[in-house]
This record gives C-alpha cells, sequence and structure tokens, in this order.
C-alpha cells in the first residue's frame, strides 16, 4: 500500500511542475493527454475560461487505447476535432509521463495531422 500511495504521489508532483509554466490560452490552448492501462484520453483545454475546446479518447472511438496503434488514432481525431475548432497551435502537456511510448505515438500521430506544438 505505501508503495502505491507513493507512486500516485510521485506522479500528482511531477503533473504539477510542468502544469505551473503552461497554461492553456484561447490562442494557444493546452492539449493534455492521460492515460490508463487500457485506455488513453487527450483534451484541448483553455484554462483562462476553464472550457474543453476538442477532445479524443480510444473509449469514445472505441478501439484498445493500451496500444501503440490506439495512440496515434486517439491523436489523429484529437487534431481533426481542433482543426473544426479552428486550433492550430497548442501546447502539449503530458501530465508527468514520460515523452515515451504511446504519449509521444499521441504527439507525433497529432502532428502529422496537422496540430503545431
Amino acid at each position: 500500500m505505501a508503495l502505491r500511495f507513493n507512486k500516485q504521489s510521485r506522479l500528482a508532483r511531477r503533473q504539477r511542475r510542468p502544469r505551473a509554466r503552461l497554461i492553456g490560452t484561447t490562442d494557444r490552448p493546452r492539449l493534455a493527454v492521460s492515460r490508463s492501462l487500457n485506455h488513453i484520453y487527450a483534451q484541448l483545454i483553455d484554462d483562462s475560461t476553464g472550457r474543453t475546446l476538442a477532445a479524443a479518447s480510444s473509449t469514445q472511438l472505441k478501439i484498445n487505447g493500451g496500444n501503440i496503434e490506439g495512440a496515434k488514432a486517439v491523436g489523429k481525431a484529437v487534431a481533426e476535432s481542433a482543426q473544426a475548432a479552428s486550433v492550430k497551435k497548442v501546447c502539449f502537456d503530458r501530465a508527468g509521463r514520460r515523452f515515451h511510448g504511446r504519449v509521444k505515438a499521441l504527439a507525433e500521430a497529432a502532428r502529422e495531422a496537422g496540430l503545431d506544438f
């Protein structure tokens, strides 16, 4: 139990550090990526108004987000919904996770689909 608590508190601490600097604006919203064991989620957040401009997830797409192919599909979907909301530039929030694996695949797919960050 102590290991689990420490792991969660370390992740929460890693999430707080970049979010002190990353602030989503109307011109450049924050692309927040969250992942669980089986799914991956991405949303564009305007922190100045507290609104979510666009979102995509592996549960919404009814795919397995626990692998790199699922993350690529979610990245492409969030980029398409961002372009529908007329958003081109975003700042990437990896939520304390390493830029590796599924998080990296989602980011690269979003870049290929037209988002700039």
